[in-house]
């Protein structure tokens, strides 16, 4: 069977910054650090990658922050602003792989609604096979139930799987598997270990 690639998206296929749209929203940087590090973080917003309601999270971190309703409720309705483009270089290999014909996947931390929102502003993901999405199947990695889920949806396991992420403990669930595992640091390192699978 011809070997897959699987993607990672955040900070893999795209930058990924909450601090992208909250520098537009708040003038004092010593309030902004503050505001990321405490109101709206990265371990709140995975909670609705890992399946949580977006309009539960966003009414429960009201309660706690009243003063920064109109941020927090920002942070769902400007979402997309905090992808400010693509990881360079990581669209052409993408592109490469698809020309010739390797199966192509995407495995992601990505909330549901979120996701229903930025998916269609990327025609990148045209090129893939499927899109594994943990806000759908509810539950995240590096449960090892979502990467069963996608040797399931891809027909493939173990070292049929090429694998990219940027997060180390995503990579070592990965290699638990048998999956051929690779952390992404950049797109000029990971065309190199592409290259020696024989996948470019």
């Amino acid at each position: 069977m011809q070997k897959a690639v699987v993607f990672d998206v955040g900070r893999v296929l795209f930058q990924w910054q909450l601090r992208a749209l909250f520098e537009k929203l708040i003038d004092d940087r010593g309030e902004l650090d503050w505001f990321l590090a405490n109101v709206v973080t990265e371990e709140w917003h995975f909670g609705h990658d890992r399946g949580r309601a977006l309009a539960d999270m966003v009414a429960e971190r009201i309660a706690v922050f009243p003063q920064y309703e109109m941020l927090i409720r920002a942070y769902a309705a400007r979402f997309n602003e905090t992808v400010p483009g693509p990881v360079a270089g990581s669209h052409e290999l993408v592109r490469r792989l698809a020309a010739t014909g390797v199966p192509l996947f995407c495995l992601t931390n990505f909330g549901d609604e979120l996701w229903q929102i930025f998916r269609p502003t990327q025609p990148i993901f045209d090129l893939f096979n499927d899109i594994v999405v943990s806000g759908i199947e509810k539950v995240a990695k590096p449960d090892p139930r979502i990467y069963e889920i996608t040797e399931m949806r891809s027909g493939r396991s173990g070292d049929a799987l090429f694998f990219t992420d940027d997060n180390p403990d995503n990579i070592a669930a990965a290699k638990a598997r048998g999956w051929d595992a690779h952390l992404f640091t950049d797109a000029a390192t990971l065309e190199s270990a592409l290259t020696g699978a024989g996948l470019l």
